[in-house]
Order: structure tokens, then C-alpha cells, then sequence
């Protein structure tokens, strides 16, 4: 028989963490009990070294409907509608199993999302892997790329849910330990919207959905440890994902919702029906009476013979939900979902009392007081040390190259980090719907038309880990300012943000530390910029053979844009037309890619970023909108890339002279853009830029179509640019 220790270590809990079971339990646990412990109070469900961070999170602003907290954030878009929405980690899963790691990623997403009532209309993910021009590890993560993104499309596609942009990068840090940042936005009515709540004494409790299966099991604490060598023994942690059944139970909640006919409902995702039961139970507000759950598990659907209740509790299967029922719609709710070929099965009801029955077979397996479960789940004051490996990488003096500005550009142009990947975006489907304005490969933030109340929404993914690797807090601040800049040069107002922090191991002081800094960053940049922080999801234990990754505080900003007339792409429109350096362009390159690229080095101080000068920097873009007529922010690869994008997406030539030193074209400074403008439209631009004293510079002219890109000394045809940005990365996939 398993001895207690090897039973602690199995399920990742302490002696300390024992200690505090008995107590709240005033006995010894069971099997049963120990699993549903360690699975709530695991990282990946309690967030436990890192809430003492995100409490500090601005949450609220006049247009914030719901905040962290729920299954989804919530703002309010106008005309009585909502967005909802968030962005959540699958790293681990997908790593051992690529492709149903991605795709039970996106499809748990959008349960959080349409448990809120919405119904999904935009998918987006932010995607990392290992360096992939490496020889020795080439094979590897072309597979883990063919995998997940195949995983990505195949679910959305089958969901009928477009999915519209998002972000890839690769570095070696991520070699032992890809991440997959799956976001999904969904619109409800304001009066339409479901919270994950069960209430009322005697109210059914209705599972629904797919039947449970053994796949996933511990899938939670799995999420919550460090990869090794053994790793590979995980796969039968990773839950298998049905985009055709959760289309199916999409549809019949949608119907469900639109009656009044539950109290709440609520995803099976993280921990399976012990995260749903418990969460449900604990946000009820009965009066004071303090709201408990008795459920039956012999009556759980099930898909494999003679699974325990341990088993039943933990269980990760996929397409799931739990729903709390309003006394006498039990029937009702169950012919809609059979209509649907939807499972629905009564096992359990409310009761007062405050705790979780849990009965199998006519006997009680497990009993839990819920309240204290959660109020005393550990919170853990991890140990804070600053690197000091910081103090040789930011002692760097940076020296021009001795390459051209033409080899130089080519590099980058063709680069993984730059150039297209509609290998990739190809397989999505992107225009279901029929409400996609401008999507993958457009470059900065993608946009949405939102029917209901003839809105536009822009939608952004944006992190930069090298920056945050040198410098976490500044990096999560321009990961923030540059998500919302691109929805500002798309001729949006950004309004919130979700955030998927994705960092290392923990217990290494190193990696809390980059996790504080980053955390006081959103917080700062997040406060000034005015775009609170509405919902969330923290990954931690990304590393893998004691190496972590980079601080990855992925940031996922959306923006609305009141009428079509201010939305704005990055194509170039006319010839002759001018374009405008918009902010100061300065010797930013720590972390740049003209680094990484051209040395293979990542060194220096992250560029500084004023805050306030991005606040004005989007004030000035608003009020200009009627004179621009198209733009892009500045990021890796600085105004040489910019501009030529804008130039390829247009398909003009260009010529552009900036007459400062030679590698400032590739400089990353912020709080920079670019923008196109008529001669006659010039005035206007400069007396709003001087308004919000804004630097700007005319720096070149647009030229014909079809001409040469000329920026400084770079000259390329359009042809040569064009294969180089827009065949690279396919070429290096299909090699």
C-alpha cells in the first residue's frame, strides 16, 4: 500500500498543506478528499505564489461589467452589449501533446467565454516555440508547430468561431517548454449575462455534455509542475478534445440562456467537476445562509467501466459543464439539451449547510466544508532576488554593425520574428461569420464588425520576452502600451486588457522576482493608460530541465472603434501621399532584433517607455484620424519594417530619407508610429501634434505602384520584398 509521503508527493501537497486538511476536515482525509485538496489548492487553481501580486491589478472603470473573478471579463461596448472575454495558458498539455494540447485550449476558452451567456465570435491565440532554425532541434519543433497550429484550426474551424490574429515568435527558451495562449472574445446582452453560481436550497445540479472519461486525470497538477525527462510519460494527462460536441453544446446553452430557466452554470475545465462544483457552491449569496452541494456520482455520465469517485472528481474530459437549474425547469432544460443530442443528466442538488456531500453508491466518499477550502487555500510569500546575471546583460555598449542597412534589412525582413506566416494564419478560418474587417497577416491589431450594435472592436495579442527578460517591469509595460497602440493605429480607443502571465519555476527566487516586477508593470502601465484589467490567467513551472523560460506576460488589449469611417489598416493608399515619423526615434537596442538577429545576441537595457507620452501619443492618433490615411506602430525591427510592411501591404514603392545614424532605421524606441497623410492634410497633422506636443518629421514620400522600397540606403525591389517577407517562413516549414 502507498505510503502518506509518496501519497503527498504524488499529488504535490506539503506536510504543512496535510496539517491544514485535517484541520479544516477535524479528521484524516481520504483519497477522494486528498486529490480534490491538491487539485484546488494546486498553482494552477489557487494561484498561490502569485495572487499577493494581482490584487495589486486595477479591475475597474465606468464601462467594466465584471472584472477577474468569473469565467470571463466583461465590458461594456454600448447599445446594450457586452464583450466578453479572456486569454488562458495550455503549455503544458500542448508541449506533451501538440495537437489536442491546442485544440482542448481553444475549446476551453470558449466555454468560459459562452458560459457567460456570449456567444463566441472571435478567436485569437499567442503561440511561442523554440528556436526552429536550429539544426539540432529543427525536427522537434516543426513537429510541435504542425501540431498545435493544425490543433488551433481544426477545433475553431469546426466551432464555426473565426479565428482573426494573434502572435508567434521563437526563441530557445522555449525549447523545452513551447506556450500556447489561447484568446477568445464573445458578445452578450447586457441583461443576458450568466454568472457560475448554485443557490437555492434543493435546486438541481445538471451535468451536461460529453461523458466522462479517464483522459486528464491530474491534468492540474500536472499544469503545476516543471517538465523533465520523464515527462514524456504525461501524455494520458492531456484531454482529448470533440469541437463537434461542444459546437452541439454551444448551441443548446445558447437556447438554454435566451429562457429563464438556471440559477448559474459553469465550465468543467482546470480540476474537472471539482473545480465547477466547488467554485459554483462558493459564489452563492443565499441571504446569509451559507449554500453547499450534495452530489451523486454513480450518476455522472461515463464513457469507461468502473471509474472511482476519485477518478470522477479529477477527471479533465473535455465539453462539459455543470448548471445549476431553477426548481421545476429540470425537465425543460433536459429536453432542450436532448433536442440538441446533448447529454443532460440531474446528479446532485443545493443545500444549505456549506459543504460538498459527495456520495457513490449510496455511501458518502468525500465530505468538505466549501468556505474554507478556498479561504484557506495557501498563500505563499515565495522568496524575491533580482538576478544578478542582469547586471553583466544590461553592461553592454552598443557599436553599429559593420553589415550594410541592405544585408541587414534582408535579414530581418525574412527573418522568423518579421516575416509572414500565413503558413500558419492559412489554416484558420478567418472570415466565418462574415464579420472579420481585417485579420491575420494585416499586421498590428486585428478588427471585428459587431452586428448587434454596429460597432467595430480591435483586438490585439503583444508581448515581447525578450524585453521582459531583461527587464520585466518595463517589458510588461510596453507589452501593454504596444498592445493598445495597435489597436489605436486601427482607429480604436482601447479599453481593457486580459493578461496570461507565463513564467518559470517559482521556487527560484529569480523567477518570482521577474513575476513581481512584471506584475507592478501591468499595474503602472495599466493604471496610467486607463485599461484595467478584467480577467486573466497565470502559468507558472514553465521550464523544463531546470531551465526557465523567458518572463512571458502575454497581454491581450481590446479597443472599439465607434463607426467604420475611423478604422485605419497599414497598407499604403496613393501615390504621392507623405509619411510622418510620429514620436522620437532614439539608440533603443537592448533586446532589439537587430540584436538577436545580426549577433545572436539578447543584451543591453530594454527601451524606456513614457507612459504619458503614450496616453498622448493615442489622443493624437484619435483626433488626427480624419487626415490619416494609413498607419502603423513601430516595434522589432524599428521604422525600416514598419514602413515596409506598409509598404508591401499596399503594394507602393516608397522613399524615405531620415537622415540620422545608420542603424536607427531598426532602432525599437516607443511610443512611435507611422503614419500616411495627404499634403493638404499636413497642417491639420502638425497643429494636433504640437496640441499634444507629439515630435513628428515628414520622412518620405509614397512613390508608384509596384516601385522600389527605398529607406536611407536600403533598396529593394517590391519583388525581392515580397518573397523575402512573404515566402520565408513557408519555405522554412516545408524543408
Amino acid at each position: 500500500m502507498e505510503n502518506l509521503n509518496d501519497i503527498l508527493s504524488r499529488h504535490k501537497l506539503s506536510k504543512q498543506d496535510y496539517d491544514s486538511i485535517k484541520n479544516i476536515l477535524g479528521r484524516e482525509p481520504n483519497l477522494v478528499e486528498i486529490g480534490i485538496f491538491s487539485a484546488m489548492w494546486s498553482e494552477h487553481c489557487s494561484y498561490k505564489s502569485s495572487k499577493i501580486y494581482l490584487k495589486n491589478f486595477p479591475t475597474t472603470a465606468p464601462y467594466v461589467v465584471q472584472g477577474p473573478g468569473e469565467n470571463a471579463g466583461i465590458i461594456d461596448i454600448g447599445g446594450g452589449y457586452c464583450a466578453v472575454f479572456k486569454m488562458e495558458s495550455h503549455n503544458h498539455p500542448s508541449f506533451i501533446e501538440p495537437y489536442a494540447g491546442a485544440a482542448t485550449g481553444v475549446g476551453g476558452i470558449m466555454r468560459d467565454v459562452f458560459t457567460m451567456g456570449a456567444r463566441p465570435v472571435a478567436s485569437l491565440n499567442s503561440i511561442r516555440f523554440g528556436d526552429i532554425t536550429d539544426k539540432s532541434c529543427e525536427k522537434k519543433h516543426k513537429y510541435l508547430v504542425r501540431g498545435v497550429v493544425s490543433g488551433i484550426g481544426d477545433y475553431g474551424n469546426c466551432m464555426g468561431v473565426p479565428t482573426i490574429g494573434g502572435e508567434t515568435s521563437f526563441e530557445a527558451c522555449y525549447n523545452g517548454n513551447i506556450l500556447v495562449n489561447a484568446f477568445n472574445l464573445g458578445i452578450v446582452k447586457k441583461e443576458n449575462i450568466f454568472y457560475g453560481r448554485a443557490e437555492g436550497d434543493k435546486n438541481s445540479i445538471i451535468y451536461i455534455g460529453s461523458k466522462t472519461g479517464r483522459d486528464g486525470l491530474g491534468g492540474a497538477v500536472m499544469s503545476s509542475d516543471s517538465f523533465n525527462e520523464d515527462s514524456k510519460n504525461l501524455r494520458p494527462t492531456v484531454q482529448v478534445g470533440d469541437p463537434f460536441s461542444e459546437k452541439l453544446l454551444l448551441e443548446a446553452c445558447l437556447e438554454v440562456f435566451s429562457k429563464d430557466l438556471i440559477i448559474g452554470i459553469q465550465d468543467m475545465g482546470a480540476a474537472g467537476l471539482t473545480s465547477s462544483s466547488f467554485e459554483m457552491a462558493s459564489r452563492a449569496s443565499n441571504g446569509g445562509v451559507k449554500s453547499g452541494m450534495r452530489l451523486y456520482l454513480d450518476k455522472v455520465p461515463t464513457r469507461e467501466e468502473n471509474m472511482t469517485p476519485y477518478e470522477l472528481m479529477l477527471s479533465e474530459s473535455q465539453e462539459r459543464m455543470l448548471l445549476c437549474a431553477k426548481r421545476g425547469k429540470e425537465q425543460e432544460i433536459i429536453d432542450i439539451f436532448k433536442k440538441w443530442e446533448v447529454s443532460a443528466e440531474i446528479i446532485g442538488e443545493v443545500i444549505d449547510g456549506g459543504d460538498m456531500e459527495l456520495y457513490f453508491n449510496g455511501e458518502l466518499c468525500a465530505k468538505i466544508p466549501i468556505a474554507p477550502l478556498s479561504d484557506l487555500a495557501p498563500v505563499l510569500q515565495k522568496e524575491v532576488k533580482y538576478p544578478e546575471y542582469l547586471d553583466e546583460l544590461h553592461n553592454f555598449n552598443f557599436t553599429p554593425s559593420v553589415k550594410s542597412q541592405n544585408d541587414i534589412f534582408r535579414e530581418l525582413i525574412s527573418c522568423v520574428d518579421i516575416c509572414d506566416k500565413s503558413w500558419i494564419y492559412n489554416q484558420y478560418d478567418g472570415t466565418i461569420l462574415s464579420n472579420t474587417i481585417l485579420g491575420s497577416g494585416s499586421g498590428d491589431a486585428s478588427v471585428i464588425r459587431i452586428k448587434e450594435n454596429n460597432k467595430f472592436l480591435a483586438i490585439n495579442l503583444y508581448c515581447n520576452p525578450r524585453y521582459c527578460y531583461l527587464d520585466p517591469k518595463e517589458g510588461a509595460k510596453i507589452a501593454v502600451a504596444t498592445a493598445g497602440r495597435n489597436c489605436a493605429t486601427r482607429g480604436a480607443i482601447p479599453l481593457s486588457i486580459t493578461d496570461c502571465l507565463n513564467f518559470g519555476n517559482p521556487d527560484n527566487p529569480n523567477v518570482m522576482w521577474q513575476f513581481k516586477e512584471a506584475c507592478e508593470g501591468i499595474s503602472e502601465a495599466c493604471s496610467i493608460l486607463n485599461t484595467p484589467v478584467v480577467s486573466g490567467n497565470v502559468s507558472l513551472y514553465n521550464q523544463s530541465d531546470n531551465i526557465d523560460i523567458y518572463p512571458t506576460p502575454s497581454i491581450g488589449m481590446v479597443g472599439i472603434i465607434d463607426n467604420i469611417d475611423n478604422f485605419r489598416d497599414s497598407a499604403l493608399k496613393q501615390k504621392g501621399n507623405l509619411l510622418i515619423l510620429v514620436g522620437e526615434l532614439k539608440e533603443d537596442f537592448g533586446g532589439s532584433l537587430l540584436l538577436k538577429i545580426t549577433r545572436g545576441e539578447i543584451k543591453g537595457l530594454t527601451p524606456r517607455i513614457n507612459l504619458y507620452k503614450e496616453v498622448a501619443l493615442w489622443k493624437f492618433l484619435n483626433e488626427a484620424l480624419p487626415f490619416i490615411k494609413s498607419m502603423k506602430s513601430i516595434k522589432e525591427g524599428g521604422i525600416a519594417i514598419s514602413v515596409a510592411k506598409m509598404a508591401l501591404f499596399g503594394g507602393f514603392g516608397v522613399d524615405v530619407e531620415l537622415n540620422m545614424t545608420k542603424d536607427i532605421v531598426f532602432s525599437e524606441s516607443q511610443s512611435c508610429a507611422c503614419i500616411e497623410v495627404s499634403q493638404d492634410g499636413l497642417e491639420t497633422i502638425n497643429q494636433i501634434a504640437n496640441k499634444y506636443s507629439i515630435p513628428h518629421q515628414i520622412i518620405g514620400k509614397i512613390g508608384n505602384r509596384g516601385a522600389n522600397i527605398n529607406i536611407d540606403s536600403i533598396a529593394i525591389t517590391q519583388q525581392e520584398a515580397r518573397e523575402l517577407y512573404f515566402n520565408s517562413f513557408i519555405k522554412l516549414m516545408n524543408s
